[in-house]
């Protein structure tokens, strides 16, 4: 059993991080557009929006699309995106050839992807070739916002998830300034 004072601590962090970034992303985001960036393996999840953010930090926005792609690593070279796992990277093992066969804890869940576009230009996300573009594999969520995080005296864009599970466990996934790292916040009991 956890204990109260842990539930607390969550509580806390999470109300000091309530500022949200994120602007929600226009009707454009549908799943042609999906499958123009990502390949004909990704479709957008119905009922959590995208978010429209600068994620890394360079003065133009960015969209973070929550998705399901049935094969991850099938169009990242004809799509020009990175495949890449933080989650199981912070927890010792990042190689995505592996990581992508492992299978979901939630079935109702399995292939659900976040895709990351950093835009470029006046255009931003929307540009016809966007500054890099990600496909995070592996990261449990039920809910997504993106909001501010404070890193060495720096805040930065986050992507908050509430994961799957009846412990409503809370992480961050933020961009380094090289890559996206995951980090575990807390959880609280239900």
């Amino acid at each position: 059993m956890r204990s109260p004072r842990n539930s607390i601590f969550t509580l806390a962090l999470l109300a000091c991080a309530t500022f949200s970034l994120a602007q929600a992303a226009p009707s454009a985001i549908d799943n042609a557009f999906v499958q123009k960036q990502f390949g004909s393996s990704c479709t957008v999840v119905p009922g959590i929006n995208s978010m429209v953010a600068d994620m890394n930090g360079d003065g133009v926005d960015d969209i973070v699309i929550p998705a399901h792609c049935a094969n991850p690593l099938r169009d990242a070279d004809d799509n020009n995106y990175v495949v890449i796992d933080p989650y199981d990277t912070f927890f010792g093992y990042g190689n995505t050839k592996i990581t992508s066969t492992f299978a979901s804890e939630d079935p109702d869940r399995k292939g659900y992807v976040l895709l990351i576009i950093h835009g470029s230009g006046p255009q931003a996300w929307r540009a016809e070739k966007p500054l890099a573009k990600f496909l995070v594999i592996n990261l449990p969520y039920k809910e997504l916002n993106v909001k501010k995080m404070k890193i060495k005296k720096r805040d930065i864009p986050a992507i908050y998830a509430v994961e799957n599970g009846s412990d409503a466990m809370t992480s961050a996934t933020f961009w380094d300034g090289k890559k996206y790292r995951y980090t575990p916040i807390g959880s609280s009991m239900e």
